[in-house]
């Protein structure tokens, strides 16, 4: 028996479709504070560059252009904003139970001041802010989703002291 060490890969980023795209970055970039990295493109169907071929690749043939702008949180992973013209414009199903991404989460120490953030720019609050441990640390989260529909989590503290046993001794 082999003794391989599988180490855990980083996070680069996450692709999100939205159906206005100046919309989505201005709502990510002044309500969380994510970064402009790249201000919204149009890229246009083609083969005759590397880029062109890869969304081709991805995309399939039923397509001539969409938009993309590329984002970035505080700790550097990258978010990937797409629209698509010819795409459903209406808020996805929220469906945890089937199979495939179903949301995700960012982490802020000020998780009420966050989700009123949120709500007062078109978001929604889907719970009540919540604590995880109860009068054992003092971890909360919420699940919210944007003005587009696109449900995410917040946390208020990082995912590995959230649920790791005696991280926090008060």
């Amino acid at each position: 028996m082999s003794t391989i060490k599988n180490y855990p890969r980083s996070f680069s980023h996450i692709g999100i479709t939205v159906p206005r795209i100046r919309e989505a970055v201005k709502f990510y970039s002044e309500v969380m504070g994510w970064y402009i990295i790249m201000e919204p493109s149009k890229v246009e169907k083609e083969s005759d560059t590397a880029i062109g071929q890869m969304c081709i690749d991805v995309f399939g043939d039923d397509w001539n252009y969409f938009e993309i702008a590329h984002m970035s949180t505080s700790d550097g992973i990258g978010i990937e904003l797409f629209s698509f013209p010819n795409g459903d414009k209406e808020a996805p199903e929220f469906r945890p139970f089937h199979t495939g991404l179903f949301h995700f989460c960012v982490q802020d120490p000020n998780i009420e001041e966050l989700t009123k953030k949120i709500v007062k720019h078109g978001g929604k609050q889907r719970m009540p802010i919540r604590e995880y441990y109860p009068n054992e640390k003092p971890y909360k989260m919420v699940y919210v989703q944007d003005p587009f529909g696109i449900v995410f989590e917040i946390y208020s503290h990082s995912y590995e002291l959230t649920y790791s046993s005696g991280a926090y001794t008060g």
